[in-house]
Parts: C-alpha cells; sequence; structure tokens
C-alpha cells in the first residue's frame, strides 16, 4: 500500500467514525507528523477525500465537512432511485441463495455485539444487496451513498429501538427478494429508505445543540 493510500484510508476511518468530528479543521503539517507521510501523497490523498465530500478547503487548511441535513434528505432520493434499481434485478434472480448470507450477517448482531459492528452491517445490507443485482454501476452508487451516510448513521445506532426497527425491516426487505416478489421488494424498501431518512434527520435536528456541544458541526442547508 502506497503513503498516499495509506493515509487515504486511516483519514477517511478517523472521519467516518467521528473520531475526526464534522467541521474540525485540518492541516497538511498535522497530517504529515500523525502518519509520517511526506507533503505530496497526504495532498493527493486529501484530495481525493475532497471529491467524497468528506472534507473541503478552508483557506490554506481543511475542514471535515459538517452533517449536512438537507443532504441527507437529498441522499434518500438518490438512495431510492438506486437501490430499488438494484433490489428488482435481485428479485429477478433465478439463483437469490445471496440472500441467505445476509441474512445470516444481520443474525450475527446480538445484544453484546458492539455498537461498531451494528453500524459496519447495516452499511453492508445495502451495499450486499445491491452487489447481488450484478449491475457495478449501482452497486458504486450505493457503496458511494452509504458511505456519504456513515457519520449520520454512527450517531443514530445509540438508538436501540430505531436500531430493532431497521432490522425488522431489513429482514423483511429480504423475505420478499427471496420469493421473488420485486414489487413487494421496492415497496418496502422504499419505505425502509424514507423512514430511515426521516428518523435520522429528525434526531439530528432535535440534537443539533448537544452534537455543537461536543464540537460537531450540524448544518441545516
Amino acid at each position: 500500500m502506497s503513503q498516499m493510500q495509506n493515509v487515504e484510508r486511516q483519514l477517511r476511518e478517523m472521519i467516518l467514525g467521528l473520531e475526526i468530528g464534522p467541521g474540525e479543521r485540518l492541516t497538511e503539517r498535522w497530517i504529515e507528523s500523525r502518519f509520517g507521510a511526506s507533503r505530496t501523497p497526504v495532498r493527493a490523498a486529501l484530495l481525493r477525500l475532497e471529491t467524497e465530500g468528506l472534507i473541503g478547503r478552508d483557506g490554506r487548511g481543511w475542514t471535515v465537512a459538517p452533517i449536512n441535513l438537507a443532504e441527507l434528505g437529498q441522499i434518500a432520493v438518490y438512495r431510492e432511485a438506486v437501490e430499488v434499481a438494484a433490489v428488482r434485478l435481485t428479485a429477478a434472480l433465478e439463483d437469490r441463495s445471496g440472500i441467505d448470507v445476509i441474512a445470516a450477517m444481520l443474525d450475527s448482531c446480538g445484544a453484546e455485539t458492539p455498537r461498531e459492528e451494528w453500524h459496519r452491517v447495516g452499511l453492508d445490507f445495502h451495499i450486499e444487496l445491491a452487489r447481488l443485482s450484478g449491475n457495478e454501476f449501482l452497486l458504486r452508487a450505493v457503496r458511494d451513498a452509504m458511505t456519504r451516510l456513515s457519520r449520520a448513521r454512527w450517531l443514530e445506532v445509540r438508538d436501540e429501538e430505531a436500531l430493532g426497527r431497521a432490522w425488522a425491516e431489513h429482514h423483511a426487505i429480504l423475505a420478499a427478494v427471496r420469493s421473488g416478489d420485486a414489487e413487494q421488494a421496492a415497496r418496502l424498501l422504499s419505505a425502509h429508505i424514507a423512514g430511515s431518512r426521516d428518523r435520522l434527520v429528525a434526531s439530528l435536528h432535535d440534537d443539533r445543540r448537544g452534537l455543537r456541544a461536543r464540537g460537531f458541526a450540524v448544518v441545516a442547508a
């Protein structure tokens, strides 16, 4: 792995895991010191993270992108378009046995499972369901959308009731796909995405003061 790839991977993990908070300033000098990297690969890594919407330029430095409530709504529209298209393709497959692997992944989460694992599995559910469609473009679109949602979803996994609801909806979607009912799968997935968006935006909006007290930048537009 090159210096650039190493810096990019570790910075991305720190940003998505909220180790570096939304709105926090970054300097190339700090990154060089933290990862023992030279200036050129650090700048290349920052440019790649900028294209993902995770950071932005701030004068001569960089700032981690805030959590944008309006963007969450836009991502939900995008997700519905691409994820529903993917799930229709998957439900039409003759061999839908890949669904069992995703179901087992969901079932691996229990009361003793760390929140980090719940978070990862919740993201992977959508990505792996899109992967089964066999359409590489839809897979990339879903992966990109889920990456952009990752930080906000970290905050959502604190709510056990919301997690339980999401897992029940995931299993219902899988049941519809397993039976080959594309229309039902599409309806359930659309409702799941809309409900998740509404709960997430409402939670973040209500908790904006608390999040700001923790140094997290949350903006409405």
